[in-house]
């Protein structure tokens, strides 16, 4: 027998995330130079990781042979005093999106629903199917997000609704007041996921801790993977009721997050001057591009996250010439975008050098 007659036959037809090109392959494929590629393709902080985060993993290093606090107590004891909230309310992940995968654990099963608006980050969808439950798809309204009509698609089998603001990798965002009505609007059997991955890039993020003090089934869903700069790191976290975080728990592996990168995450969460200091490079960094893309007479998706979503007609085209020319971006063909392309904030610099190279790629007149 083969390895597929052995195999779970949904496995076999389970979709695969495909991540952003990294820069050594595509100067492997092109024959480039890797020193003179801009990848702007995985809203990775362009300004590299905290360097307290950097200090503090560097230090934890020295002590790699030991295991993990299996706990994470010293980075749940560090959110406990940036949120008020308590040292059982928190979940450690590997990336948020390891925590997206122990919802699903828990909570999906075949005969239960997943909501979530179309070309929403394709996490949520991968993890529904593989858990054999049934993605429900709620369209963009003139590329924003309608929550109303989340609400709307909620049956007596949905159990998560899933929604990101910003919003990946379409790139806008909802009011704190639109998605407290959601919270309000779903039924006791619905579990509303907020994934903040973004929510950093903003002034005011919407603050789900008074929803979670009134029993509302919430959980919010946090990364320090952009604005701190630890994307290789692979550490996130889930702050919700202690109920829901217990039960994540049973799910969750030992051990699932390294000692160096919970080291960084505390730190990093201590390192205030460097998270402003993005803040402001990127709200700059947005207006550039948004200019740029202005003058080239492209329509985008104003954000308030680290990227740009920027139509370009054949996306697929626009994407294989920018690479051509040593720039990653990212098509969003498989989100059912084929004219459009995100685009990650970068620095002053590697923005004007997209600009200037976009404009050569694009079709005349």
């Amino acid at each position: 027998m083969t390895f597929a007659q052995l195999a779970n036959p949904k496995i076999l037809t389970q979709p695969v995330y495909e991540p952003g090109k990294p820069i050594e392959q595509v100067a492997r494929e092109l024959g480039l130079d890797p020193a003179g590629i801009v990848k702007l393709a995985s809203n990775e902080n362009p300004h590299g990781p905290s360097p307290k985060a950097i200090a503090a993993a560097e230090l934890a290093l020295r002590e790699a042979h030991l295991y993990p606090d299996g706990g994470y107590y010293a980075l749940r004891q560090k959110l406990v005093q940036k949120t008020g909230l308590g040292l059982d309310q928190f979940i450690i992940g590997d990336g948020s999106n390891e925590i997206i995968e122990l919802l699903g654990h828990a909570f999906l099963a075949p005969g239960v629903e997943c909501v979530m608006h179309q070309a929403a980050f394709v996490v949520y969808k991968l993890v529904t199917v593989m858990f054999g439950a049934t993605p429900v798809e709620v369209p963009l309204v003139g590329m924003r997000q309608d929550l109303r009509a989340l609400a709307a698609a909620v049956t007596p089998r949905t159990r998560l609704v899933f929604l990101a603001s910003p919003a990946n990798p379409v790139g806008a965002t909802n009011t704190a007041e639109e998605i407290l009505e959601l919270a309000q609007a779903l039924p006791p059997h619905v579990i509303l996921v907020l994934d903040e991955a973004y929510a950093d890039f903003l002034d005011n993020p919407p603050d789900l801790r008074p929803l979670i003090a009134t029993g509302k089934k919430v959980i919010g869903l946090r990364t320090f993977s952009k604005i701190y700069g630890l994307a290789a790191l692979r550490i996130g976290y889930g702050y919700a009721a202690p109920e829901l975080i217990a039960i994540l728990q049973r799910a969750r592996q030992p051990f699932n997050v390294n000692a160096i990168a919970a080291a960084a995450a505390i730190a990093a969460l201590d390192d205030t001057e460097f998270v402003t200091r993005c803040r402001r490079e990127n709200q700059t960094g947005l207006v550039q591009l948004g200019a740029g893309f202005r003058q080239l007479g492209l329509e985008f998706v104003p954000g308030q996250g680290n990227f740009l979503l920027v139509k370009v007609g054949d996306g697929m085209r626009i994407f294989g010439a920018l690479q051509q020319r040593g720039l990653i971006v990212r098509p969003v063909k498989p989100y059912g975008l084929p004219e459009w392309v995100r685009i990650t904030v970068g620095t002053r610099a590697q923005n004007e050098r997209l600009l200037a190279t976009l404009a050569e790629v694009l079709p005349a007149g």
